[in-house]
């Protein structure tokens, strides 16, 4: 920001554990898929000396996107952290996947980073996820800077972009989003196209030409000067009005120079403070290039003018009991706090933690306690457990660097805790504590699945909990009624992420089937059953006759027995046995094998043998009674209904509502929000919106999301049972 020459750092790069926490800096990228915060790391990293050529560590690996489903997929699946050094400050830098699936490492790098990068593709605009990711980071008062890359796309325009960044995420100030420096363009190609070959400070005034492939530092051609001063006199406006200092607008105004100096100071205090943010190009190194455009001026921003894990809030710290604690925090010497961001499993070493430290210092060897996250409705277990920290050490690539300890606010990998899950706190062993957890979104595309072989069903329970301790957004479901293992995903290429991971990872084949929705059914209308079971074939018989009624109830009343028996025609002890066998019976269903629920059965009468009747007599005459007085009865089948909240931009309510109408739902109401966004309140049958994650995302294009809750059963549109009845009669 300072515009200082810099040279080429080579090893100095190779950034290792931090001394303290004003030498740390950590920084996520974020943007939608395809804008370049991969190829944008590589090329920091390259500048920084970390790498031998762009993306490459020693071994011939990349830095980032190293997983091979990464490179199957050809797109970021999970959050990577690439740690480099610039100018004395350790750098770590957190890729997040753009694609919305993957929105829970988005979150988890959030939660490690203390300021953004934006990354926006000169060619692709500002997507709507984007925008309301910056409107999540205002409201946690986040810094950030914006990125603005692929600029020798052939429509690219820097300045356009500007201009509609600013629309975009300038909100009510949309001079507080501005560029700090301006790209030169070399010859224009043959189609036309002039390249971006340089940039003009323009706090300094000064040229800096990348041509070459590394930065050289000139003055401005005359002919540059007028574009140069007008942006110029923008930028310095936009500082002073964002300045702490009240007079310093007012001196500016009537004409007093403001220094460059007390302007940089300015700039820095605004970005930290989450008040300004600076527009800036960035370009990977041509082929054996060593700096790539704009890389430098880059990490300048980012050790200069991004905070420091001082002066980041840091989250709720209480007891595994809930009472509150108050910390230092970011204090090295204080008591260990520390979270994990991130799990995975690497075939030789096992499960590898990446963890943000918040307060104390985390030691190699050291005991610490590991309090669960309580996200037990995931199918997590909650825990509090003591644990030995393995090796520590710095990812790069897939290189791990071992280090001997971790300081407040530093990040580092952890191998081998082996109870440790995503969200986890470790603290110190003699004084446990808890983190507040971060907001992760529910999972509400179901895939159902089952063991491709026996081998695969001994596996397939271990496989499963492996990957939920992996990743929270997915939740583990064994479904009692309709006996489906189902897992809970955010989108299609999370489900496609989770399966090749069972194969790959953990080694279990499985088969995907439709997933079911649990139904039930009722009786809608009155009706009578008499039940017999008489056998007599020598020796001990059976003998059990029993005659109910039975009679619709309110929604939510399940099963009621009444004894209404006269005269002792069944006698006292086989009258458990009668109701036994009714439940017994309801519980598989009386017409498509759905529970039976919401009636009363009343027992009027029956008959018993003093030698043959028994309890299990009474129970299997029981449960013919039920079975024949619904074969004389209309028996409705019943749907789950969900009651749904949506939350869409203004621009899409209609066709969602219509959607939503269209899935036989019921709009409830509407409510205006923030944002120009409205809510809407809907009950739909849970049948039709098994696949409206994938759908309502299409629908709105990845700017709308949905929560819903079970509401109750209800009957199913008679056409609909129909359909559904023959369908189970053909699987059969």
């Amino acid at each position: 920001m300072g515009d200082k020459a810099h040279t080429h750092p080579g090893a100095a790069g190779r950034a290792t554990a931090a001394d303290h926490p004003t030498s740390v800096r950590n920084v996520v990228l974020v943007g939608h898929s395809g804008s370049g915060k991969t190829t944008l790391v590589e090329a920091l990293a390259l500048t920084a000396g970390a790498v031998n050529r762009a993306g490459r560590v020693e071994d011939g690996g990349c830095v980032s996107d190293y997983d091979d489903m990464e490179h199957r997929q050809q797109r970021s699946v999970q959050l990577s952290l690439v740690p480099v050094e610039w100018d004395g400050i350790k750098i770590n830098l957190l890729d997040t996947p753009g694609y919305a699936d993957f929105v829970g490492e988005l979150r988890a790098g959030l939660r490690a980073a203390d300021a953004a990068l934006f990354v926006v593709s000169a060619s692709d605009g500002v997507d709507g996820p984007t925008r309301m990711l910056w409107e999540e980071c205002a409201a946690v008062g986040m810094p950030r800077a914006i990125v603005v890359t692929h600029l020798e796309a052939a429509r690219a325009d820097f300045e356009e972009m500007t201009r509609i960044c600013a629309e975009a995420f300038g909100g009510e100030d949309p001079d507080a989003v501005l560029p700090l420096y301006l790209p030169l363009h070399g010859p224009p190609a043959p189609d036309g196209h002039a390249p971006v070959t340089g940039l003009v400070g323009l706090l300094s005034r000064k040229l800096f030409d990348y041509a070459s492939g590394e930065r050289v530092a000139s003055e401005p051609g005359e002919a540059d000067l007028p574009q140069l001063d007008e942006a110029r006199s923008m930028l310095i406006e936009g500082i002073i009005s964002e300045s702490e200092d009240e007079t310093l607008m007012e001196r500016y105004l009537g004409g007093e120079q403001v220094d460059v100096k007390t302007l940089i100071e300015d700039l820095e205090r605004a970005v930290a403070r989450g008040v300004f943010f600076p527009v800036l190009a960035a370009a990977p190194a041509a082929e054996g290039a060593r700096q790539g455009l704009g890389t430098v001026e880059l990490l300048e921003l980012i050790t200069r003018g991004f905070p420091t894990p001082l002066e980041r809030a840091a989250p709720r710290v209480t007891t595994p009991e809930g009472a509150g604690r108050e910390l230092r925090m970011c204090d090295p010497e204080e008591s260990l706090v520390a979270e994990v961001v991130k799990t995975s499993s690497d075939p030789y070493v096992g499960r590898i933690s990446m963890v943000r430290v918040f307060s104390g210092t985390l030691r190699a060897d050291q005991t610490v306690h590991v309090s669960g996250h309580g996200l037990t409705d995931r199918g997590h277990e909650d825990h509090d457990v003591d644990e030995r920290i393995g090796a520590l050490s710095t990812p790069f690539g897939k290189q791990q660097r071992p280090v001997t300890h971790v300081i407040a606010g530093d990040l580092a990998c952890v191998a081998k805790l082996t109870r440790a899950e995503t969200g986890d706190t470790l603290s110190a062993k003699e004084d446990p504590l808890l983190m507040a957890p971060w907001d992760m979104p529910d999972p509400l595309l179901p895939l159902a699945i089952e063991a491709h072989s026996k081998p695969d069903e001994d596996k397939l329970s271990q496989g499963l909990a492996r990957l939920v301790a992996e990743d929270p957004t997915m939740r583990l479901e064994h479904n009692q009624d309709t006996h489906q293992v189902v897992l809970w995903c955010l989108g299609e290429a999370h489900a496609d992420v989770a399966l090749e991971r069972l194969r790959g990872r953990y080694g279990v084949q499985v088969d995907v089937v439709p997933h079911q929705v649990p139904l039930r059914e009722t009786f809608g209308g009155p009706a009578a059953g008499r039940g017999r079971h008489v056998k007599q074939s020598g020796g001990h018989g059976q003998y059990a006759i029993c005659e109910i009624e039975v009679e619709p109830l309110p929604g939510g009343s399940g099963i009621e027995f009444v004894d209404k028996v006269v005269g002792g025609a069944v006698p006292r002890q086989f009258i458990p046995s009668v109701e036994k066998g009714v439940r017994a019976q309801a519980a598989k269903g009386v017409a498509a094998g759905h529970p039976l629920i919401d009636v009363r059965v009343t027992l009027r009468d029956g008959k018993a043998h003093s030698v043959d009747s028994s309890d299990a007599a009474f129970q299997t005459a029981g449960a013919l009674a039920l079975r024949e007085a619904a074969a004389e009865a209309r028996i409705h089948l019943l749907e789950p209904v969900a009651e749904v909240s949506v939350l869409v931009g203004d621009d899409y309510v209609g066709a969602v509502m219509s959607d939503l109408s269209g899935r036989r739902g019921k709009v409830l109401g509407t409510e205006q929000t923030s944002g120009g966004r409205t809510l809407i309140r809907a009950e739909v049958p849970e049948i039709e919106i098994g696949r409206y994650a994938v759908d309502l995302r299409s629908l709105s294009h990845g700017t709308a999301r949905f929560d819903r809750r079970y509401a109750r059963h209800e009957p199913m549109p008679a056409q609909v049972a129909d359909r559904m009845r023959k369908e189970v009669r053909a699987a059969s």
